[in-house]
């Protein structure tokens, strides 16, 4: 447990380090959230969001933006670069294990993710009055599901890409098709029904949808629970039985 917190640690420090990495996960979600909420469509109901506000439902949509930003932005460049110094094989000489150094990439950008999340929702609250999630229990827990499935996957790409470029150039092909299906550019709402059932069964098309879940009162549904768990169970045992130091 020492190393582990020790090693996480220095991941929070290394991150805050890198301003670029630390701009896009921590700021730009809030940030994006300002520039929708000030367009005025955006603040109003809309018949073809099912009498939803606009900035209502991105401010969930950029709480799934945080998520991507770390998972399969930071995380799998990060680690490949480290593999591609030196620095990995140099941590194999020490008592720290793969399932150590993963967790501590876990945990660091989990913390980000936290944090870059108080703050969207607290801008959207405070500036925008977007509602606070009505089942904060469920919101924490679909929080959770969708950080644990996406981070899995960065990880799992982290372990298999060859060089920082590979593995910022993987988790870039897989940003923008995720994105898309969390609503980034056409929210869930207004998307055709076989794209919404394509959607529930992608990693932040299925978070998006358990955290809509969560701000409206209820609990995150059954299929989205059940897609997220998959997808951490699949690319967590992947990551960790892929992991190579060198």
């Amino acid at each position: 447990m020492r190393v582990f917190t020790k090693l996480t640690l220095t991941e929070i420090k290394l991150f805050l380090r890198e301003p670029m990495a630390a701009f896009f996960v921590l700021f730009f979600p809030t940030l994006l959230v300002i520039i929708l909420g000030s367009i005025p469509d955006f603040r109003e109901p809309s018949d073809d969001l099912g009498g939803a506000r606009g900035i209502d439902l991105y401010v969930g949509i950029a709480v799934i933006l945080t998520l991507a930003m770390a998972a399969v932005q930071v995380t799998p460049a990060v680690l490949a670069l480290y593999r591609e110094r030196g620095v990995l094989r140099r941590l194999a000489t020490t008592p720290v294990s793969p399932l150590t150094m993963l967790g501590a990439q876990l945990a660091s950008n989990g913390l980000a993710a936290i944090v870059s999340t108080a703050l969207v929702l607290a801008v959207g609250r405070i500036v925008f009055d977007v509602p606070l999630a009505g089942n904060v229990a469920g919101f924490v827990l679909a929080f959770l599901l969708t950080a644990a499935g996406t981070l899995a996957i960065g990880l799992f790409v982290a372990a298999i890409a060859p060089s920082g470029k590979a593995g910022n150039a993987i988790g870039t092909l897989l940003f923008f098709p995720l994105m898309f299906f969390a609503g980034l550019w056409l929210p869930r709402e207004a998307m055709p029904g076989v794209l919404q059932r394509i959607a529930d069964f992608t990693p932040l098309g299925a978070g998006e949808r358990a955290l809509s879940d969560a701000m409206t009162g209820s609990w995150p549904n059954l299929l989205s629970a059940t897609v997220l768990v998959g997808y951490l169970a699949v690319f967590g045992l992947a990551a960790v039985r892929l992991f190579r130091w060198s």
